[in-house]
């Protein structure tokens, strides 16, 4: 009887290592497995732009959030005063503006006057020019009067002077009017700065509305109404769920074979009996030794080799309801079967699409 037992209990164990060793060739050796995996999800920490006391906190810890939606408003009575303020300085500066500009069109109008008076002045010369040299001949041949020449060379020498004098006019208006060029630029440059400025205080106040930036959940609220709050400092967070999607720290032993697209299987600790499925998505750029504090320095006398691990990042798949029961910083244990096909640790390398810039207005 006792034999045959033995016989029984050798052929359970015979058994069991031939199916475990035909389940390790055809499957297991291809299964990385880690148990050094978390969920993760994009998380923003919102900071005010703006100083000021809180009017309202329009959230509540864990509530679910769109992108847009109003989280926090800050008392906005002084910047809706320095708004007022800034609009008051625009429409100033644009009356001055206006000013120089109806100056500089007077000027020019001026100047033209000036013009048609040199261009007077310069007909009266040639007039008394002309008389004078009548004159002349009248009184060489005997005809006219020493003091018809007298009158005339006075005559020439007064159009003279007043060419002179409508020329001297007419460069005064021309620099008045570059005075007033660069009066009516410096108005311009006062007035684009007065325009930055209210352009500014409008920023200012619409960030006295501080909104959601995606879809998400709201977590780690510190703000309290009434509080007052500091530029930059983190108020609250969004979490953006239920996208979420896994960090697995694969030993760098076992990446060798992984590729991009490779099926994942995960088990989250918190739901033993669900079965997700995922893909890799990307590996990261270095181990995460490197991203520490405190990256190791190996160039010293003491060294001991230590595997490192990579960060690889899984997308999860299928139904979404369970997805939306995950949340960041869960534990999972993660499979990945190497026997798929797809881009191995080269493809983070490849250059990443340029986007397309916009066309000019």
């Amino acid at each position: 009887m006792r034999r045959y037992a033995l016989l029984a209990a050798a052929a359970i164990a015979f058994c069991m290592a031939a199916y475990f060793g035909i389940s390790y060739v055809t499957h297991g050796q291809y299964i990385e497995t880690t148990d050094d995996a978390y969920i993760k999800a994009d998380t923003a920490a919102i900071a005010p732009r703006i100083s000021g006391h809180v009017a309202k906190v329009l959230v509540a810890d864990n509530q679910s959030v769109r992108a847009g939606d109003v989280l926090v408003s800050i008392d906005d009575a002084d910047y809706r005063a320095a708004q007022e303020q800034a609009r008051a300085a625009v429409a100033s500066k644009a009356a001055g503006l206006t000013g120089v500009e109806a100056n500089v069109k007077l000027e020019q109008k001026l100047i033209e006057a000036k013009v048609a008076a040199v261009d007077s002045a310069v007909a009266l010369q040639k007039l008394a020019a002309a008389d004078l040299e009548r004159a002349r001949e009248l009184r060489a041949n005997g005809s006219g009067s020493s003091q018809a020449l007298d009158a005339a060379v006075a005559a020439a020498a007064q159009a003279d002077a007043a060419v002179q004098s409508a020329i001297a006019d007419l460069a005064a208006e021309r620099e008045r009017l570059m005075v007033l060029e660069s009066a009516r630029a410096q108005a311009q440059a006062e007035l684009d700065a007065a325009n930055a400025a209210l352009k500014q205080a409008d920023l200012n106040l619409s960030y006295t509305l501080v909104r959601a930036p995606f879809d998400g959940v709201v977590g780690a609220k510190t703000v309290q109404d009434g509080q007052y709050v500091r530029a930059g400092a983190q108020m609250l967070a969004v979490v953006r769920l239920p996208d979420v999607y896994v960090i697995a720290n694969f030993k760098e032993t076992q990446a060798g074979e992984m590729r991009r697209g490779q099926e994942v299987s995960i088990k989250v600790d918190a739901f033993p009996d669900i079965k997700l499925t995922g893909r890799i998505d990307s590996f990261s750029p270095s181990t995460g030794s490197e991203f520490s504090l405190l990256p190791p320095e190996n160039a010293t006398g003491n060294f001991t080799k230590i595997v490192q691990r990579l960060p690889v990042k899984v997308v999860l798949e299928g139904d979404a309801s369970l997805r939306a029961l995950l949340r960041p910083g869960m534990s999972v244990l993660v499979s990945v079967d190497t026997r798929g096909e797809g881009e191995g640790l080269a493809a983070t390398l490849a250059p990443a699409p340029r986007p397309v810039e916009a066309a000019g207005p």
